[in-house]
């Protein structure tokens, strides 16, 4: 049976903290295990991709690929999903399916830069119309078999602000 004054940490549990520029006698005194003088051996450095004012390696090497500068956050909303919250009487179907009538059943929570239709199985509703940004192939195939139809309306781009005047 171990006693209180014998408890004692597992050997190695804790790491003493190596304390710098105490003396030529710790090994790490003078300059603190930093080198000599200059930018690195003061604190509050910032250089990491910096080569000396050579054109630094991720700026010499060649692009590849496409990122659009301002691209939409959409809301991308599964037909299987829809499905399922038509069938459990969340969302109403009598009028057209569109980005409020998807906040008001709670299907998403705001409507962002517009709403796209994915998925291409699971939507069996009859006569239901959306009015979407965009509906991928499958999913316009299913709405449409099942005899509902979708609205695309114009993507009202977000980078696209009118230039101020002055």
């Amino acid at each position: 049976m171990t006693r209180l004054n014998e408890l004692r940490d597992n050997p190695g549990a804790n790491k003493i903290r190596i304390r710098v520029g105490r003396g030529i006698g710790s090994g790490k005194g003078k300059t603190g295990g930093r080198g000599g003088k200059g930018q690195t051996a003061r604190s509050g450095v910032a250089i990491n991709g910096f080569e000396g004012g050579q054109m630094p390696l991720h700026m010499r090497m060649p692009k590849r690929g496409f990122n659009a500068l301002n691209p939409g956050d959409w809301n991308e909303v599964r037909i299987d999903r829809i499905q399922a919250y038509i069938d459990s009487g969340k969302l109403d179907i009598k009028g057209v399916v569109d980005a409020a009538a998807l906040i008001a059943a709670r299907v998403i929570r705001r409507p962002k830069d517009g709403i796209r239709l994915i998925g291409a199985e699971g939507f069996t509703s009859k006569k239901v119309t959306f009015k979407v940004d965009y509906a991928t192939k499958g999913a316009l195939a299913a709405i449409e078999s099942a005899g509902g139809k979708v609205d695309i309306i114009p993507a009202k781009a977000p980078w696209k602000k009118t230039p101020f005047a002055g």
